[in-house]
């Protein structure tokens, strides 16, 4: 894999993430993980990686020269089509862990035999995006969870209105049967974020009869890094699976920060509501939180703190894919 050469001030930041995914048959998912898990923990890479009989998906981060050396073995041990991979940048560690898995699925739609390689929709370049969703007859979809479709969205886009995943396919099934009754068989247009569950969205809405299906290639990361927000269709921003919680036009930080209690992103003026108590709790999940998890949040909220002022670094202070969510919760196999 190369890197593309990004003119924007994230290349002066000293980390480097890499989204990426790659929908190709492995034959030995074990092995591959155990080669990778090597490498990573050799180079200081942290974030996570999931591979399966289908192929592999994740978001890492390190040190430039660390990520070239991980890019180059990625290379060299996966064959097929160029991945799609897109890289940003960071002032500090977005992760504090390392973790590769093996899966059965690299992102959970729970659908059997289906097989973006063969079926998938047809790509669409983010240059060309724009004329496809202001197109009348198209209609947009956006496949992301709720709590993604909440800080963020291309505009005129349908929210499936869905926790997670595996809850799309019904909704596009149930979807489509109102179409029907409607005397519509429609031009779909889909995207994510960064272009993984489009793949399989638009494979399973073929499956189903819907031929006419396109999704945004490389998903709105691309859409965002490549188009000037003077010709931008994109409102709000984009929420990504690590630290930096949501970014926007030029992959620029925002101001978002998550919920240590529930992992919902939460803005500047989230975080003004009463309920909103760092580490703790927010507006989203005070309602659903015990006496006894309240208790439970702020002790570890009081580690943290003491963690700091000693110069260290506290893992519950981290954006962790493995914790027990309350609700609404960002799943890393969800790009």
């Amino acid at each position: 894999m190369s890197e593309r050469n990004h003119k924007t001030h994230l290349d002066n930041l000293p980390i480097r993430v890499v989204a990426l995914y790659h929908f190709v048959a492995i034959a030995s998912p074990n092995a591959l993980a155990d080669t990778l898990e090597a490498i990573c923990r050799k180079q200081g890479i942290r974030g996570t990686l999931l591979i399966a009989y289908e192929g592999i998906n994740g978001t890492v981060a390190g040190t430039p020269e660390a990520i070239t050396v991980l890019s180059d073995a990625l290379g060299q041990l996966i064959s097929g089509p160029r991945m799609e991979i897109k890289y940003s940048a960071a002032a500090e560690m977005p992760f504090r862990r390392l973790k590769v898995k093996v899966k059965p699925e690299i992102v959970t739609m729970g659908v059997a035999d289906i097989n973006p390689l063969e079926h998938a929709g047809t790509y669409v370049d983010a240059d060309d995006w724009n004329d496809l969703i202001s197109d009348p007859d198209t209609i947009v979809v956006d496949t992301r969870n709720d709590y993604e479709v909440a800080i963020g969205s291309f505009s005129g886009a349908i929210n499936p209105n869905t926790t997670s995943f595996s809850e799309f396919p019904q909704w596009l099934e149930d979807q489509k049967q109102i179409w029907e009754a409607e005397g519509r068989k429609p031009k779909l247009a889909m995207f994510c974020t960064g272009g993984i569950r489009c793949e399989k969205s638009t494979a399973f809405a073929k499956r189903i009869g819907l031929d006419e299906v396109f999704h945004l290639k490389g998903g709105i990361l691309r859409y965002l890094e490549e188009i000037p927000p003077e010709q931008s269709q994109w409102e709000g921003s984009c929420f990504v699976f690590d630290e930096r919680v949501a970014v926007g036009h030029g992959l620029s930080l925002t101001d978002y920060q998550l919920c240590h209690a529930c992992r919902v992103p939460l803005s500047a003026e989230d975080r003004q509501h009463p309920a909103y108590v760092p580490g703790i709790s927010c507006s989203h999940c005070i309602d659903s939180l015990s006496e006894e998890k309240r208790q439970r949040f702020a002790e570890r909220q009081k580690q943290i703190a003491l963690a700091k002022t000693r110069g260290m670094e506290h893992l519950g202070d981290a954006y962790t894919t493995g914790q027990k969510k309350i609700k609404k919760s960002p799943s890393s196999e969800e790009k």
